[in-house]
């Protein structure tokens, strides 16, 4: 399907739908023409919201700024906004969005977000830049949000699935009150660098690390393909799924967090925030493939 909306990408070995609304990922197939993405049922309607210019929550639904407040809400705008198509080819593209009189109402800061999706073996590598196109520092965070079909296959036990990561995480995790993150930390459930799933661990909502040691894990289920992940310039993660059950489960990059729920400061004072200077580039990287 290749039209203004959507635009497919392949190489032989994956394939890839690309979504002009919010330059969302919505297909990741592979060679076998399995797909593992979810596919915004009644649950959760979307599947891989990019995350900018918060990730999580801000107390009270306000960004300041400068002594003014600003209302945003949860996870940022951009995975509502309309990106502009900058290259559509067979194995890439390429989608771009800027500042505008919506976006400054919520976030005075001139921008501009590129993604790049292109396909590269048995993997879909995309590429985030983000530019601060004003004259002044402007704190921003971005994250990834793919939900994943759990369990990968229909009529697989979810609890027979599991996240290794590329290097063990004792570190505690964060948990959320409210969408705001909780001041205790709490003992991790990675054993060792495996995480074992089900959905008593949704319970208290998303698993964050934010002292994320990896750099790279995968995700399987029995009869099911192997995604592999990996990323740079993110260095949080969150995992979720809805602490009702849900057939999805999200593995989720992140340079950022909610507020903490004592927070109620400038927003480029909160913990986690990235200070771009006027005129430059900061760039993201996140591979999902298949082993």
């Amino acid at each position: 399907m290749d039209d203004m909306d959507r635009h497919t990408i392949g190489n032989g070995r994956i394939t890839a739908t690309i979504k002009a609304d919010g330059a969302e990922l919505c297909s990741l197939k592979n060679i076998h023409g399995h797909e593992v993405m979810w596919q915004a049922g009644p649950e959760w309607p979307r599947h891989a919201p990019i995350l900018f210019p918060i990730v999580g929550r801000l107390k009270g639904d306000v960004l300041r700024h400068r002594g003014q407040s600003y209302a945003m809400t949860q996870h940022g705008f951009a995975r509502d906004q309309r990106f502009a198509w900058a290259g559509q080819g067979p194995a890439s593209c390429a989608l771009s969005l800027s500042d505008n009189e919506s976006s400054r109402a919520r976030y005075p800061f001139a921008f501009r977000l590129d993604v790049a999706y292109a396909t590269e073996g048995d993997y879909l590598v995309i590429r985030y830049a983000i530019t601060n196109s004003g004259d002044e520092m402007m704190p921003a965070s971005i994250g990834t949000h793919p939900a994943f079909n759990w369990p990968l296959v229909a009529g697989a036990d979810k609890e027979d699935h599991s996240i290794v990561f590329g290097v063990a995480e004792p570190a505690p995790i964060r948990r959320l009150d409210g969408g705001l993150l909780r001041a205790q930390s709490e003992p991790s459930p990675v054993q060792g660098g495996a995480l074992a799933l089900s959905e008593a661990l949704f319970a208290e909502d998303a698993v964050i690390i934010d002292q994320l040691a990896s750099t790279s894990l995968s995700y399987s289920g029995p009869g099911g393909p192997t995604i592999a992940m990996d990323w740079q310039g993110f260095h949080e993660l969150g995992i979720w799924s809805k602490p009702s059950g849900a057939p999805f489960l999200c593995i989720e990059p992140w340079q950022g967090w909610a507020s903490p729920a004592d927070f109620d400061g400038e927003f480029a004072d909160k913990p986690g925030v990235m200070h771009i200077a006027a005129g430059q580039t900061r760039h993201f990287v996140q591979r999902i493939g298949f082993l």
